[in-house]
């Protein structure tokens, strides 16, 4: 636990930096000139390399057991250009520094979870995961406040705003260099669980990752929702990253209870989960204020969700030591499909409002028997 905490706080940090330039990049690259398919593009295609390249780093870290030097370059792109959209000057540039800010979450992403998973077995998958997401999602809400306050007292200064995230950035290296020193071979952490000796990926997996596939291609990345509340003048421009922490809270807490749901229920928790998150389609793209208000929290819920319980459950399914390689291509497939469901979604946007959200609830709603399917085969 003393681990799982100690990454929890650096992903506090880490979650603060990258979130709090996340809650406002929709409409930063709205005012440098990108249209609405660009912003959707670009959020997209950042997932897509953000969990794609995951597949090598995951594999990387498995063969070469190099944990921690892998995890702690990750962090050093990822917090290195988050302060850089300060001195964009233009969308195309500022859409570089985004989707690096994704490589570099996913380089670091699978073999930090795999060393998560080692400490997990001793005191529960869901709740080890829970606590970190939950962790992770407070930073996430911390992130954006600071960046609402710095847009509201200093009249929308966006570059500001990504300037003074440097702060959390270097805080979250410090932090990085404590966990390195005194956990330096992470391995340690593993026992003997019932997927302990497991080295080939389960037939469970495959459809397990199906369900988690659909889950992508419905869920909206949060840029083009900030973007569709300023445009269509929902809530002021200064609410969006308030939005956003809302979101952020919302799913921390979440990650909490649904984690120590999962240790007790398991993977059947995720159809409940899936069909509540899928109702924030309509709320966020058809409705005025609260109703927005209302779909962002579900939104968030769903985030948590896909953060925390969905890599506890990958965790069930294999050994230590394929653990950062099945995350690598579990999030991959996840990525692909959620750049995908971005391109869609940016199409759609441009054509009908309730397209988008006839969509997304079809996606949702067909990951859920894949949701079944898998909890039945993992029970058995």
């Amino acid at each position: 636990m003393r681990f799982v905490l100690l990454v929890g706080v650096m992903s506090f940090f880490a979650d603060a930096t990258y979130e709090g330039s996340r809650s406002i990049i929709g409409p930063y690259l709205g005012l440098l000139g990108a249209s609405a398919l660009a912003i959707s593009v670009v959020a997209g295609g950042g997932e897509l390399l953000g969990y794609g390249l995951r597949f090598f780093s995951g594999r990387g870290a498995d063969r070469t057991g190099l944990y921690w030097p892998i995890t702690i370059g990750g962090y050093l792109l990822q917090m290195s250009v988050v302060p850089l959209l300060a001195f964009a000057g233009t969308w195309e540039v500022a859409a570089l520094l985004i989707v690096l800010e994704r490589v570099g979450k996913a380089i670091r992403n699978p073999p930090r979870d795999a060393m998560l998973a080692n400490a997990a077995g001793e005191i529960g998958y869901g709740w080890a995961f829970g606590v970190h997401e939950a962790l992770d999602q407070f930073g996430a809400t911390f992130g954006p406040l600071f960046v609402a306050l710095v847009l509201v007292l200093y009249h929308h200064e966006y570059t500001l705003a990504f300037a003074l995230l440097a702060i959390p950035a270097l805080t979250q290296l410090a932090i990085l260099t404590v966990a390195r020193v005194t956990y330096p071979a992470p391995g340690a952490l593993a026992i003997r669980s019932p997927t302990g000796g497991v080295t080939t990926i389960p037939g469970v997996f495959w459809v397990y990752l199906c369900a988690a596939a659909l889950v992508g291609v419905g869920f909206a990345d949060f840029p083009l929702i900030a973007f569709h509340l300023e445009i269509a003048k929902v809530i002021p421009p200064g609410l969006v990253p308030v939005f956003y922490a809302v979101a952020m809270a919302v799913g921390g807490v979440g990650s909490l209870v649904f984690g120590r749901m999962f240790d007790r229920f398991g993977m059947r928790l995720l159809v409940p989960l899936t069909v509540l998150a899928a109702a924030y389609a309509p709320l966020v793209f058809l409705g005025g204020f609260w109703p927005s208000l209302v779909g962002v929290v579900l939104w968030g819920i769903g985030s948590g969700v896909q953060e925390s319980i969905i890599p506890a459950a990958v965790s069930q399914m294999i050994g230590p030591d394929r653990r950062a390689s099945t995350f690598g291509i579990f999030t991959g497939g996840y990525g692909v499909a959620w750049f995908f469901g971005s391109v869609a979604i940016g199409l759609l946007f441009g054509v009908s409002l309730p397209l988008v959200v006839a969509f997304s609830l079809a996606a949702e709603a067909s990951a859920v028997p894949f949701f079944i399917a898998a909890s039945r085969r993992l029970a058995r």
